[in-house]
C-alpha cells in the first residue's frame, strides 16, 4: 500500500445493534474496493473482520477490527465494531479515533436499544453520523417504518439522501438524491452505472430532494438565500452544504445498502470519500488542557494509543492515530504519561488479522506498531524534544456486573491475576480487583456476555482453568447503642507472663457528638477509615492505671478487630471507643498483652451494643421500552428495590430505583430476560443501610458455618 497524504484519508466506524449487518457490509465494501478477492460470510466464518476463533464460535463480533483498504484514489481506515452493549469497551475507542460513524439500521428491526445507546455515545463525543438502512432484501423489510422511528427516537434532522426501489424480494435499486440517478447492483470490479430515475419515481425523488435541500440550506445564510430565490441548489452547493451540516451534527443523512445483493455499495463508498472531509478539514483535536493540535504532517509527531492487543499469532500490537507530524520506523517517541522512551520498530497498516509494513504514517492516519513495552491504551506518544502533551483519555462506563474468579488448580492464582490484568489492558471496560476484604479476585464487567468472553479467553488463550463464583458482598458492621466491655488477659509461662486488663465504652459515632458523660478525655484520635466511616479513640484513663505507652497497642487491637467484625467478619465503621479503666503488672504487662485485651474488650462490648450489619445500596437507572415497563416494575420489589420514580424519554422510560448490591448482582441477566435484551441500566453506589433482621441472622449463621468449615 502506498503512502497517502491526509487529504486522501477517510476514517470511519461501523456502528449498530447486534445483527444489523455491520460485518456483512464491511465484507461487501472490501470486496468491491478490491481489497479481497472473495466476499466472506458470517455463516461460513470466513470474514475479514470477525477472524477470531471466539467470534466464529459465537457467530457475532466480539472485538473491534481495523480494516484499512484503498478505493479509487483514497485510503479508508474502517473500524468494524461489536453490536452488544457488553462490548462497549471495544466500541468507544473506535468512535474516539474516527471522523464519521455509519450507524446501521436493519430494515427489519429498525431502531433498537443498542442503536439509541450508540447514538448517545456519539452525541457525547460529537461524532458526526450517517445512517445506513441495511437488509432491504430481507422479508418484512420496512424502510419507511425505520425512517419514521429514526426521526422519532434519534433526531428530527434525519434526512434521506438515498431511498430504495422495492423491498424484500422486490428490492432492485436505490435512488441517489445527490446525483438524481438510480443505481442497481454493483458487479465485481464494476460499480453500478447510473441510470435514469423511472418515470413513476421522478415526482417522489424530486420531492425528497427538495426536503434534503431545505434541511441542509439552513447551515449557511448565502445558501438559504440562494435556495429561497431559485428553489434549487447546484450539485456543488448541495454537496458542500451536506458536508457542513453533517460535520456540525445539524443533519443525519440516510443511505441504503444491501450486502447480500451488492446494491448501494459503490454509492456508499462515493459518499464516504466525496462528502466526508479529510482529517485536514476537520476541527483540530485538543489536548487535556484544551490546546488545539493542528493536523499538520510537518508538525511535531503526536500519536494517541487507543487500543492494545496481544495475540499468539500476531504478537503485541499497539493501535494508534497520528494527530500531528509524521511517524517513521525507527523513530523514538516519549510517552507523555510515563516519560518512557519508546522506539517504533515497525509501522503497519492492518486489514483484519493481516498486517502490512509501511512507513511513514502521517497526521490523520491510523496504524499499528509492535513491542511498546511501557505504553498502554489512553497514552499519548510525543516527539522527543518537545514539551509533552496529553490527549484526553477515553472514558469508559462503570462496570455493571461482577464475579469472583477462583482457580481450579491450587497455585494458579498468579497466572489468573496476570491473565486478568492483560484482559483489562486490552479492554479497559473490565476492572480487576484483588479484594483483601472479600478475600477474592473480583472481575467487573459490562454484562454476562462480557464475563463469558473473559472466561473463554482465560481457558483458550491463557490456558488456565478458573471457576466463576458468586462474589461476596462487602457488608459493614456497626452498633446502635452504647455498651461497656471488659477483658483481662492473663497468661503465665515458664518465664515472664502476660498481663493486661482493659475497660472501655463504645458508642455509635455521629458528627459533633458530646464527650461521654462522667469521663475525662485526656487524648483524642480520629481516623477516617479506608473502607468508609470513622473511628474516634479517646484516652480517658485517670490515675495512671494504664501507662500511656500501652494505648497504641490497645488501639491496634481494636483496629484489627474492626477489620474482622464480630458478626460476619466484615469491616466495622462509625464507632467511638473510650478507654476509661484497667490494670497492668509491673513485670508481665507488655504491648502484646494490651493488644489482645483491647481487641477482646472491644468484641465483648460490640456484641452488647445492639450490633447491626449494613449492606451497600446502589441507585439504578433502568432504560426500558414502553412495552416492558410493567414487567420491570413488577420485578423490582422482589429484589428489595425501592422505586424512586419514572421519567419518559421518547419511546423509552427511565425507571429510577435503589437496590441492594446483593440483589443487583446478576440483575443484567434478569433484565435481559424480562425485556428480550432491549433494556439496559446504569448503577451508582449511594450508601450503606441496615439489612432486614431476618437476613442479618442468616448472614451471621452463614459466617459461623464458614468459620467452622475453615478451622475444622
Amino acid at each position: 500500500m502506498r503512502v497517502y497524504d491526509a487529504r486522501a484519508i477517510r476514517n470511519i466506524v461501523l456502528l449498530g445493534h447486534a445483527g444489523c449487518g455491520k460485518t456483512s457490509l464491511a465484507e461487501s465494501l472490501l470486496y468491491h474496493a478490491g481489497a479481497t478477492t472473495r466476499k466472506g460470510s458470517v455463516a461460513e466464518r470466513n470474514t475479514i473482520s470477525d477472524y477470531h476463533e471466539l467470534e466464529h464460535e459465537r457467530g457475532t463480533s466480539v472485538f473491534a477490527s481495523l480494516l484499512t483498504f484503498e478505493w479509487s484514489s483514497y485510503k479508508l481506515n474502517m473500524l468494524d465494531t461489536p453490536g452488544y452493549d457488553d462490548f462497549i469497551g471495544q466500541v468507544l475507542p473506535a468512535m474516539r479515533v474516527t471522523d464519521l460513524g455509519l450507524l446501521l439500521l436493519s430494515a427489519q428491526s429498525g431502531v433498537e436499544v443498542g442503536t439509541e445507546l450508540l447514538w448517545q455515545y456519539a452525541q457525547r463525543l460529537s461524532l458526526p453520523l450517517a445512517l445506513v438502512i441495511t437488509k432491504l432484501d430481507a422479508e418484512q423489510a420496512d424502510p419507511e417504518r425505520v425512517l419514521q422511528q429514526a426521526r422519532q427516537r434519534l433526531s428530527s434532522d434525519v434526512v434521506l439522501v438515498q431511498y430504495p426501489i422495492g423491498t424484500a424480494s422486490g428490492f432492485r435499486a436505490i435512488v441517489d438524491l445527490l446525483t438524481m440517478q438510480m443505481y442497481g447492483a454493483d458487479q465485481p470490479g464494476n460499480p453500478a452505472s447510473p441510470q435514469p430515475i423511472p418515470p413513476e419515481e421522478q415526482e417522489r425523488a424530486a420531492s425528497l430532494r427538495r426536503q434534503l435541500m431545505e434541511t441542509v440550506a439552513t447551515v449557511d445564510e448565502e445558501l438559504m438565500e440562494a435556495y429561497l430565490s431559485t428553489e434549487e441548489l447546484s450539485p456543488e452547493q448541495l454537496q458542500k452544504a451536506l458536508r457542513t451540516a453533517l460535520l456540525q451534527r445539524q443533519c443525519f443523512p440516510v443511505l441504503c445498502a444491501s450486502a447480500v445483493r451488492d446494491i448501494g455499495i459503490s454509492a456508499l463508498l462515493r459518499f464516504v470519500t466525496e462528502i466526508l472531509p479529510s482529517p485536514l478539514e476537520l476541527p483540530p483535536a485538543r489536548t487535556s488542557t484544551g490546546k488545539p493540535i493542528p493536523c499538520d504532517p510537518n508538525g511535531p509527531a503526536i500519536a494517541f494509543v487507543y487500543r492494545v492487543l496481544s495475540e499468539p499469532t500476531l504478537g503485541d500490537m499497539s493501535f494508534f492515530r497520528v494527530y500531528s507530524g509524521t511517524l517513521r520506523a525507527g523513530m523514538e517517541l516519549v510517552n507523555a504519561q510515563t516519560g518512557a522512551v519508546e522506539r517504533l520498530a515497525q509501522l503497519y497498516t492492518v486489514l483484519g488479522k493481516k498486517r502490512t509494513e509501511i512507513s511513514p504514517l502521517s497526521a490523520g492516519d491510523l496504524g499499528a506498531t509492535v513491542k511498546l513495552r511501557n505504553t498502554h491504551p489512553n497514552n499519548t506518544l510525543c516527539e522527543k524534544g518537545i514539551e509533552p502533551v496529553e490527549l484526553p483519555p477515553i472514558e469508559f462506563p462503570p462496570p455493571r456486573v461482577r464475579v469472583a474468579v477462583v482457580p481450579v488448580k491450587k497455585g494458579d492464582e498468579e497466572k489468573i491475576g496476570t491473565a486478568l490484568h492483560q484482559l483489562q489492558e486490552e479492554d479497559p471496560s473490565y476492572r480487576v480487583e484483588h479484594s483483601q476484604e472479600l478475600r477474592q479476585i473480583i472481575l467487573h464487567g459490562q454484562g454476562e456476555l462480557h464475563l463469558a468472553v473473559a472466561r473463554w479467553l482465560l481457558l483458550h488463550r491463557f490456558r488456565v482453568e478458573a471457576e466463576f463464583a458468586e462474589p461476596r458482598i462487602p457488608y459493614r458492621e456497626t452498633i446502635q447503642k452504647a455498651a461497656k466491655g471488659y477483658y483481662k488477659h492473663k497468661k503465665q509461662t515458664g518465664g515472664a507472663g502476660q498481663y493486661a486488663e482493659v475497660h472501655l465504652l463504645i458508642e455509635p459515632y455521629s458528627e459533633g457528638m458530646p464527650d461521654p458523660p462522667g469521663l475525662t478525655v485526656r487524648a483524642r484520635e480520629e481516623y477516617d477509615l479506608p473502607w468508609g466511616g470513622k473511628l474516634v479513640f479517646l484516652n480517658c484513663i485517670v490515675g495512671g492505671v494504664i501507662d500511656a505507652r500501652f494505648m497504641p497497642a490497645i488501639l491496634k487491637g481494636i483496629m484489627e478487630k474492626m477489620q474482622d467484625g464480630p458478626l460476619t467478619g466484615s469491616y466495622v465503621r462509625d464507632i467511638r471507643v473510650s478507654v476509661f479503666d484497667g490494670k497492668m503488672h509491673p513485670v508481665d504487662s507488655n504491648e502484646a498483652a494490651f493488644k489482645i485485651a483491647g481487641m477482646m474488650a472491644f468484641k465483648n462490648a460490640f456484641l452488647e451494643a445492639d450490633p447491626k450489619i449494613l449492606e451497600p445500596i446502589y441507585e439504578v437507572d433502568i432504560t426500558v421500552p414502553d412495552e416492558y415497563v410493567g414487567a420491570v416494575m413488577s420485578d423490582l420489589p422482589s429484589r428489595r428495590a425501592l422505586i424512586l420514580g419514572i421519567e419518559s424519554d421518547g419511546h423509552y422510560q427511565h425507571i429510577k430505583a435503589r437496590m441492594p448490591l446483593a440483589e443487583l448482582d446478576r440483575y443484567a441477566t434478569a433484565l435481559r430476560s424480562l425485556t428480550q435484551g432491549r433494556a439496559t441500566y446504569t448503577q451508582r453506589f449511594v450508601e450503606y443501610v441496615p439489612v432486614p433482621p431476618h437476613l442479618q441472622q442468616k448472614l451471621i449463621e452463614e459466617h459461623r458455618a464458614q468459620v467452622t468449615e475453615e478451622t475444622s
